[in-house]
This record gives structure tokens, C-alpha cells and sequence, in this order.
């Protein structure tokens, strides 16, 4: 399994961008779009639950070169809260409801654009989900997020 790169990022939001998609890139793969060192071995997105929003992500997956299963189409067209893709171009977890955010449009509205991508703000989504669930994150995303919020 190859570490996330940018070129994944940029792939993603290309064929994200043209079918509309609403999603934000967190955990380590949003932390390296704000220019914090590490690597991760996935693509991580929190992605709109509208159904019309799963619809559009499916084809963009399958645009992509994702290879899906019939169970897997069904997962991302009624929103699975999570939903683990191991079978595309690169790794990606999607995210449908994170552990203590109560809507997309929440975390949509306080986001940071970086390299043109949306990405979550910790201080508004990831680190509140993580101090309401008691959930640790891993180090550099708590260290990178903790330095964020002071």
C-alpha cells in the first residue's frame, strides 16, 4: 500500500470538482494539505450525506478507477456512516457521520481551502468530536490539530 500524495489529492478533487461533490479531506490526509510533515496510508474525507451528494461521490469513485462492489455501491449510495475502500488507485476511508459532528453543513461552512481543497478545521469538527467522544487521534493529527487551537 503506497503513503498518500499529493497527486492522489489532486486526482480526487479534479473528479470530485466536476461531479459536484461536497466533502472535506481531515485526519492526517487534511493535516498534510495544511503542510504538517508525516505521512498517512489513506485518503480520509467526511462527505455530505444528501443523496443526491452519494450519488455524485459513486460516480466519481468509479471514475477514478475504483472497483466496487455491488455491496460497496449500495454502502455510498445511503451514506454508510464509514466505509473503508481498499480496492482504487489509492486508499480511502469516506465518512458519512464522524463521531460527535452532528452535520456536514456545520463543518462545511467553518473549512479551510488549502492547495484548493476543502478541508475540515479541527477547531471547529475534529477536535470537538474528539474531546465530546473521549476518541484519541493519532499523533501527529493531535499534535498538529492541538497546535491549531492552542
Amino acid at each position: 500500500m503506497a503513503a498518500f500524495e499529493f497527486k492522489n489529492a489532486q486526482d480526487l478533487g479534479r473528479v470530485f470538482q466536476k461531479h459536484g461533490v461536497r466533502y472535506l479531506f481531515f485526519g492526517k490526509s487534511g493535516a498534510i494539505l495544511q503542510g504538517y510533515s508525516d505521512t498517512t496510508q489513506d485518503v480520509d474525507l467526511y462527505v455530505d450525506k444528501d443523496s443526491e451528494n452519494c450519488e455524485k461521490v459513486l460516480t466519481a469513485l468509479l471514475e477514478l478507477g475504483f472497483r466496487l462492489t455491488e455491496k460497496e455501491q449500495e454502502e455510498v449510495r445511503r451514506g454508510k456512516d464509514f466505509i473503508q475502500l481498499r480496492n482504487g488507485p489509492f486508499d480511502m476511508d469516506l465518512v458519512f457521520a464522524p463521531d460527535g459532528i452532528e452535520r456536514f453543513e456545520d463543518a462545511w461552512k467553518r473549512r479551510v481551502e488549502r492547495h484548493g481543497f476543502p478541508v475540515a478545521t479541527s477547531t471547529t469538527s475534529w477536535e470537538a468530536s474528539r474531546r465530546r467522544t473521549g476518541r484519541r487521534t493519532g499523533n501527529l493529527c493531535h499534535a498538529c490539530y492541538r497546535s491549531e487551537i492552542g
